[in-house]
């Protein structure tokens, strides 16, 4: 199979994607199908909310305490695994890391590689410079494997594929792979299977993503459910494991309940069925595995984060998805509308960090700050509270110096004027009641538009009299006594 193509062109702002989206029922119903399905398993997982929060509060605990901690258990991470002999690579954008796995593919001459699921891969657009350079790069999840298929990105950091049901699958393998049409998902299942199957043992190269790096011991943990992680990083002779430097934790100690809010939130299991733990290359002895291990810890952005006290918290994210599969938005418009790698509540205060605000203006104020997203994140991470942030930094003078890159993006002057007038109006008494005594009796003069607000809004106008002419009329009428 040839490698991913770009995204089919898509309409390229937010808000034309997000009415193209609300148009489309199909879309609408299988997202309404699958996040009422995987919010029911994750209630399911937590039965006891004590135990729930509990777990939610140390959850927070490690990971706020492993990034305060960020560049010496990062120093301490590499000395340990460089001891086991994996290679590390540092990289600071994306270019870095693309250039650092072309050249170890190079350095083997290989022509092929498969790929465990990595959203970071997809941060990098790994397929894609990879492809320009002869190499042909395939997703072996399953869910990456069919949007891959149908030259898309995927829609949901757990569940690639999510936006398609078993109809729309088996059309596409059916054009695709000439395979005959059926609904059933196991069948669906051995089909991708065994396209896979033999690509594993053809692959030069094997590429995998890392949930949780361990400072202590030198370890990369894998969570997965389908086996194609420990086949993308055992059968083909060189491992490249790629990772955002978020990722470490201290010990392993720590890694257990991480690993079971991670497991619980996603997808409603007391644990995934396969957990890797992988300490180095295949040792002489030993019969299978890789001959090598690489590390690339990528930064792209994530430093700006946490150079920041408050946006520091969007780096506790462990990408469980949970967020997304609560958020009325995300349900009702799917991840391909927001245009970049993370969609949903996470994405919008993440993508700011890599992209820069001005590239994503609209993402902060796609939300109704419901709340919904901060009180389901397993390490409780505020996002309503950084996403008021954002908005805030949307609109600060871009004259002056931004605490988040490409801040500014929606600053008006004209708004701001507008704001300021209205502060004057309501901190003088004798401006406020001459502006009042205007507004009511020219209210027919009141603007008919009001910018977007009354796209689906009747514009708001003055009332005939305001409250203090009441009063004042009914305290007249009643001799000076309220009634």
């Amino acid at each position: 199979m040839s490698q991913r193509i770009p995204v089919t062109e898509l309409t390229p702002d937010f808000r034309g994607r997000a009415e193209e989206a609300l148009a489309d029922g199909q879309l609408r119903n299988n997202f309404r199908v699958a996040m009422d399905s995987l919010m029911t398993k994750r209630a399911n997982a937590f039965p006891d909310a004590d135990e729930r929060e509990g777990l939610r509060e140390l959850g927070n605990r490690i990971k706020a305490g492993a990034l305060s901690r960020l560049p010496d258990l990062l120093e301490q991470l590499e000395q340990k695994l460089t001891e086991n002999g994996v290679k590390v690579h540092w990289a600071e954008t994306v270019e870095e890391a693309n250039s650092l796995v072309h050249g170890i593919i190079e350095a083997r001459k290989g022509s092929q590689v498969v790929k465990g699921k990595s959203m970071v891969s997809e941060e990098m657009e790994m397929n894609d410079y990879l492809a320009e350079r002869g190499v042909e790069c395939l997703e072996s999840d399953m869910g990456e494997y069919i949007v891959q298929l149908d030259n898309e990105k995927p829609s949901h950091i757990i569940m690639p594929a999510i936006h398609k049901n078993a109809r729309q699958v088996s059309k596409l393998f059916h054009d695709k792979l000439g395979e005959p049409e059926t609904e059933d998902v196991n069948q669906l299942i051995q089909i991708g299977r065994r396209t896979l199957r033999r690509k594993f043992m053809e692959a030069d190269v094997g590429v995998s993503g890392v949930n949780f790096a361990i400072a202590e011991t030198g370890t990369l943990l894998l969570v997965e459910n389908e086996g194609n992680g420990r086949m993308s990083t055992t059968a083909p002779p060189v491992h490249i494991a790629v990772t955002g430097i978020e990722k470490v934790v201290p010990n392993l100690r720590d890694v257990v309940p991480l690993v079971s809010l991670l497991t619980r939130s996603a997808l409603g299991q007391p644990i995934t069925t396969y957990v890797n733990l992988i300490s180095g290359p295949r040792k002489p002895d030993e019969l299978d595995g890789p001959e090598e291990v690489h590390l690339v810890l990528l930064d792209n952005g994530r430093t700006g984060a946490f150079a920041d006290a408050q946006m520091r918290q969007t780096l506790n994210c462990i990408r469980c998805g949970a967020c997304m599969n609560h958020c009325p938005v995300y349900t009702r418009v799917g991840g391909h509308t927001y245009g970049e790698v993370y969609p949903g509540p996470i994405g919008k205060i993440i993508t700011p960090h890599m992209a820069g605000l001005d590239k994503v203006p609209d993402h902060p104020s796609a939300s109704s700050l419901c709340g919904a997203c901060g009180e389901v994140c397993p390490v409780k991470i505020p996002i309503p509270e950084l996403l008021q942030r954002l908005r805030q930094e949307n609109v600060k003078n871009p004259e002056q110096p931004q605490q988040v890159k490409g801040g500014g993006a929606k600053y008006s002057r004209t708004e701001r004027w507008i704001w300021r007038g209205w502060q004057m109006l309501n901190t003088r008494p004798a401006l406020y009641r001459s502006f009042l005594w205007a507004a009511t009796r020219f209210r027919v003069l009141a603007p008919k538009k009001a910018g977007p607000w009354t796209e689906n809004h009747s514009a708001p106008v003055p009332a005939r009299r305001s409250l203090h002419d009441l009063a004042a009329r009914h305290l007249d009428q009643n001799g000076g006594r309220p009634s």
